[in-house]
């Protein structure tokens, strides 16, 4: 391993919760450093950086030599996980693809606010890594803030035990209407064919079948689709349980000419969610957040089992491109309804 100039730092609002620091971040001294010598480092220190994104829930590499997509290709290669590409993904966002494992964060428009969310936890198919990197820093706004899902839950707990009791046990349930094509417009965007990976309504509802879910279609194309019960509560393999959905962006934000938050997100039962409840989840989950105001260069590597991740809106150009890898079983099974 290259020794590179890397020191652990302290930036503004960075969080304490018990002994980990939210988020744990990596400052390259060396403005020389090639690629290569950056490449090598994350790959000497891979065990590190994994066992510290899931112990701190993020970890943020702050002047490295990472000036493009290709730049933070690389540097994700070196961590040597198995890619999950985002076409074989089941979400419901608008990307366009850099290289074969490297992809646009969203192509919503800089108004769309995306809301707090664990990537395709409303799917039974998501990834357990997230990587980020900016390319260009919007001239205002555009932060990607993080939010710890463990610290959520037992904030949420505390003052709504019964929701979250109706949580753990019903699951939840969400529904949303896909366009026959794609919809850059939207931040959900993404259009059935794309999503499901078909090129018919026949292939569709295999494929439907094939998870689980409900469908229906409607008169112009669309599709409306439900998922089977999922879970909106996860304990993890060291112990700790996360608030692990996509709760708060479902109900505050699938929003388009074709969603209406209010039909897109319920228990697994079909009862509605209690919504003062939620709205003080949306609460805290703000006042816990982390604001990741982008330096050009950054790339940051997330647990998307421990930390949930939205986009403030901005003026300006903002180029921020992600990158996903698998987890070791790659699913959770719906749950008996």
């Amino acid at each position: 391993m290259i020794q590179l100039q890397v020191e652990s730092v302290a930036v503004e609002g960075q969080q304490h919760h018990g002994n980990t620091v939210f988020p744990f971040v990596f400052q390259c001294q060396d403005s020389r450093a090639s690629l290569d010598a950056a490449a090598d480092w994350v790959k000497g220190m891979r065990s590190e950086l994994l066992e510290s994104a899931t112990k701190h829930g993020a970890v943020l590499l702050r002047g490295f030599p990472v000036s493009s997509a290709e730049d933070f290709d690389v540097l994700v290669r070196s961590l040597d996980l198995p890619n999950f590409p985002y076409e074989k993904s089941l979400s419901n966002a608008v990307r366009i693809n850099r290289t074969d494992r490297v992809f646009s964060a969203n192509e919503a428009p800089p108004d769309v606010q995306i809301f707090f969310h664990h990537e395709m936890a409303q799917t039974p198919l998501f990834p357990r890594w997230i990587f980020f990197s900016c390319e260009i820093a919007a001239e205002q706004g555009g932060a990607t803030p993080i939010c710890r899902s463990d610290v959520l839950l037992e904030r949420l707990s505390e003052v709504r035990p019964e929701f979250i009791k109706a949580c753990e046990e019903k699951g939840l349930k969400y529904t949303n209407v896909m366009p026959s094509e794609n919809d850059a417009q939207s931040g959900m965007g993404r259009s059935w064919r794309s999503t499901l990976g078909v090129q018919s309504k026949e292939e569709a509802e295999a494929r439907l079948r094939e998870l689980g879910y409900q469908w229906e279609w409607l008169d112009d194309g669309c599709l409306r689709a439900t998922t089977p019960p999922l879970p909106a509560v996860v304990k993890l393999e060291d112990g700790r349980s996360v608030f692990f959905n996509q709760l708060i962006a479902a109900f505050r934000g699938w929003k388009d000419s074709r969603n209406d938050p209010s039909k897109s997100i319920c228990h697994g039962d079909g009862t509605p969610l209690d919504a003062e409840a939620v709205g003080v989840g949306v609460g805290l989950a703000e006042e816990l957040a982390f604001d990741l105001a982008w330096q050009v260069g950054d790339v940051v590597i997330v647990d998307n089992m421990i930390t949930m991740h939205a986009r403030r809106p901005f003026v300006g150009t903002r180029k921020v491109v992600a990158s996903l890898a698998q987890m070791e079983t790659n699913a959770f099974a719906p749950m008996v309804s």
